[in-house]
């Protein structure tokens, strides 16, 4: 069997662990953020500090961390809401997640499936009001979308979203799956 997925929330002695993840070329290829101290502060201090509405999630097998997962529910953020909803629907109670693994060493043997698996189980069990996940992709990032699939996400929608990379085209295939 394998070992259990552990989660807990990202504090600020995970930045520097997270800067080192932002500048690994598997992960900024797909996360186009600026990986010094300075932004990581900026863009990961404020959930920590529980002042944005976001949870950012570190994610760890046997005590040793390997990846990140943001959520949030689409409310909280009503331009994103919006531009998602240019291609499908966004019901109330809609969440989003991200996930990269930031741990090249733990890439490619499906353990990016798993941490989707096991951080879908924790937003049934802990958001109650959670009535869907919704998560759009770079239709290029194919390695994502095939791990939401094997996630039993189901492709719903496919089309134009401003890319978090300005070096991808716009396509994205969105993907959703709703509480069990």
């Amino acid at each position: 069997m394998a070992d259990e997925i552990t989660w807990r929330r990202v504090d600020e002695n995970d930045f520097p662990l997270l800067a080192q993840w932002l500048s690994r070329p598997h992960v900024a290829r797909w996360w186009n953020h600026d990986p010094s101290a300075e932004a990581v502060l900026r863009g990961f201090g404020p959930a920590a500090r529980g002042e944005e509405p976001s949870e950012d999630l570190l994610a760890s097998v046997d005590g040793r961390p390997f990846g990140l997962v943001q959520c949030c529910f689409l409310s909280d953020y009503p331009d994103y809401a919006a531009e998602l909803a240019t291609l499908a629907d966004v019901p109330a109670g809609a969440m989003t997640i991200d996930y990269p693994i930031g741990d090249p060493d733990r890439t490619g043997h499906g353990l990016g499936t798993r941490m989707i698996e096991s951080v879908l189980h924790r937003i049934w069990t802990v958001h109650p009001s959670a009535t869907c996940v919704i998560v759009p992709v770079v239709a290029a990032n194919r390695n994502s979308w095939r791990a939401l699939e094997r996630a039993g996400l189901r492709k719903t929608a496919e089309g134009d979203l401003e890319p978090d990379n300005p070096i991808d085209d716009p396509t994205h295939h969105l993907y959703r799956t709703d509480r069990p």
